[in-house]
């Protein structure tokens, strides 16, 4: 018998997690692979969204408090481990001129620094796969920039022994992966699938608004089935529920026609230290058997 194969998925914020690639990782779980998302911060600075939620008291400890009993509850709806890497959420500046970020935010962290602890959690748990972001962030929070930033560097530094002393023995990732789980060519197709279905579609503004903006989409290598696991990321999803309004975004467009017209998630590969054959149905593509 093979070696269990392991994935990691680098996430910004809890949330996060159950919005991008949730069904994947709880599909995996079903499989027997060994699933790690790791939350680079806690959350601290995010805003109730749902506002079926309430108030939470001011300052940081009330909000890192709460979310990490909804990350807890998340992790076991998809069934996957958990590790928070322990910075400090920079919140999303908002005005003109933007605002400075926060002294000691995670997006203020120096590279090295912030790569450390995600270098020796990599060497600890020796994931075959990394998920994260593209250097977009996948939307311009700096948080989610940072999360690529250091993700990356963690994938390029693990490896070599002589990065990063005393974080445990190397070990080389063999594949690295964005997450697509908004990519335009899914929203265009629920868009369209509600409408021919006479259902309210909450994607219009979405589109165009990348449309005026000439939204450059990003490749799609790899498409994963799981619409059977569609139900444990919505309850990851909902568990999140400071941040997760249940008849808001996430929910707009029935399962069924989900399941009919989009019954998987995206990916695309930005790295590979084995041989590949695109496109894929399977992160582990290269690696099955071969361990």
């Amino acid at each position: 018998m093979g070696e269990t194969l392991r994935l990691m998925a680098v996430h910004a914020h809890p949330d996060d997690e159950s919005s991008k690639g949730a069904a994947t990782a709880a599909r995996y779980i079903h499989e027997g692979v060994e699933v790690l998302v790791v939350s680079c911060t806690g959350g601290e600075r995010g805003d109730v969204l749902n506002p079926q939620f309430g108030t939470v008291a001011p300052g940081l400890e009330p909000m890192r408090a709460l979310r990490r009993v909804e990350m807890a509850a998340a992790a076991q709806a998809l069934g996957v481990a958990h590790h928070w890497l322990g910075f400090v959420d920079s919140g999303l500046p908002e005005g003109d001129p933007l605002p400075p970020l926060p002294d000691g935010c995670f997006a203020l962290t120096p590279l090295e620094d912030a790569t450390a602890p995600l270098v020796e959690l990599v060497r600890t748990f020796r994931p075959h796969v990394m998920t994260t972001y593209d250097p977009s962030g996948g939307y311009p929070h700096p948080d989610h920039v940072k999360c690529h930033q250091v993700s990356v560097e963690a994938y390029e530094a693990a490896g070599d022994p002589a990065r990063y002393p005393g974080t445990g023995p190397a070990w080389e990732v063999p594949k690295l992966y964005y997450d697509r789980g908004f990519s335009l060519a899914k929203i265009r197709a629920l868009h369209e699938a509600c409408l021919a279905a006479g259902v309210p579609s909450a994607f219009g503004e979405w589109i165009d608004s990348r449309d005026a903006r000439g939204f450059a989409e990003r490749t799609v290598t790899t498409r994963i089935e799981c619409a059977q696991w569609f139900g444990a990321r919505d309850a990851a999803l909902r568990a999140h529920a400071s941040q997760v309004d249940p008849d808001g975004f996430f929910f707009a467009v029935p399962r069924d026609l989900e399941v009919a017209v989009w019954p998987y998630e995206e990916f695309e590969l930005a790295a590979s230290r084995i041989p590949v054959d695109l496109p894929e149905v399977d992160l582990f593509a290269g690696l099955r058997g071969g361990l």
